[in-house]
């Protein structure tokens, strides 16, 4: 079977598509046939090297649907042509031991999967194979929203970077909730795009003076950022923190260094809180909240699975409007 996997560490002249071995379930486990994965910024951040890494070859890849092909003995809750998305870590995310698919250990850019069947979840009622390839971006934006920053109806959320994969979940994710989304994109294009999801302003990023137009609009600041780009943005998303406000960050796209000036932090009463993906809760809630609020991922490209140059391109320069995804089948 095809597995895109990296031998070293590089640009996107690593990434091989390699002949690999199918594999068998043994006990309990699920082995599914890939439909969608897709492109996160972690298989970016992994092809150029990252700490603690698992060892090469490595098969890329965090998140992923598809239909189940064969489970083992102990298997209970899965059958033969069940549609299933996958949980993107194995272990306890509350602990230092937890796996990420496709970082720690193999991913699931392959055409076929094998994983514990805690592993998988059956799809939303609203969702098709091809929604449920994005469960990381969404799972992450949910529990940085919900679980960590705990966005309350009426309160006001910036949404940076919002033709993200997780920007374009927590807009929806606030507009459902019934926040006022003030969100940031990068062209005009992508803001009409941004509207157009359920936001209630949105601000070029990359005019001089986005960040002084939401302080006018603002002037007592905001009670929650969404933060993700790191070290780009991060002075003008302190300065946007209202008093008692929570900024969540899941991300440093633009680099980890930045600079804190405690006495706003303490004097302010604020919190800055980090977060990655969601624990299996997390992803509970998740489902059922799309399911009843209608919300499905917005999808901006898919590329065949051989096509896997191209898609890492599109999101390392920007040029996606939501999520980026391969197609196996």
């Amino acid at each position: 079977m095809k597995a895109i996997r990296i031998h070293q560490t590089g640009g996107t002249e690593v990434l091989q598509i390699d002949e690999v071995e199918k594999p068998s379930p043994s006990k309990d486990q699920v082995l599914v046939q890939v439909h969608y994965s897709s492109i996160n910024h972690m298989d970016l951040w992994v092809r150029k090297g990252l700490p603690g890494m698992g060892g090469l070859p490595l098969v890329l890849g965090c998140d992923a649907s598809g239909v189940v092909v064969d489970c083992g003995d102990a298997a209970q809750n899965f059958k033969k042509g069940d549609e299933v998305m996958i949980y993107p870590l194995l272990g306890d995310l509350l602990t230092p031991d937890f796996k990420i698919l496709g970082e720690h250990v193999d991913g699931v850019h392959q055409q076929f999967v094998c994983l514990p069947e805690s592993s998988f979840y059956k799809l939303p009622k609203n969702y098709d194979l091809k929604d449920a390839a994005s469960s990381l971006a969404y799972l992450t934006a949910w529990r940085m929203l919900f679980t960590q920053a705990k966005l309350k109806k009426d309160e006001v959320v910036l949404v940076m970077g919002a033709t993200s994969g997780v920007g374009s979940a927590a807009v929806q994710f606030g507009k459902a909730l019934g926040a006022h989304v003030v969100a940031t994109a990068g062209s005009k294009e992508k803001c009409d795009d941004v509207f157009s999801w359920g936001a209630d302003e949105v601000y070029n990023h990359y005019d001089d003076d986005w960040s002084q137009q939401i302080k006018v609009k603002h002037p007592g600041g905001v009670d929650v950022v969404f933060e993700h780009v790191g070290e780009a943005v991060w002075k003008d998303c302190l300065r946007l923190l209202g008093w008692g406000g929570r900024l969540v960050t899941c991300g440093a796209t633009t680099g980890p260094k930045v600079s804190l000036d405690l006495r706003h932090v303490f004097i302010k009463q604020q919190k800055i809180l980090g977060s990655t993906l969601g624990t299996h809760k997390d992803m509970q809630d998740l489902l059922s909240f799309v399911e009843t609020h209608h919300i499905k991922p917005k999808i901006s490209h898919v590329f065949e699975c051989d096509h896997i140059k191209e898609a890492h391109i599109c999101v390392e320069e920007s040029k996606h409007h939501g999520k980026v995804l391969l197609k196996w089948v």
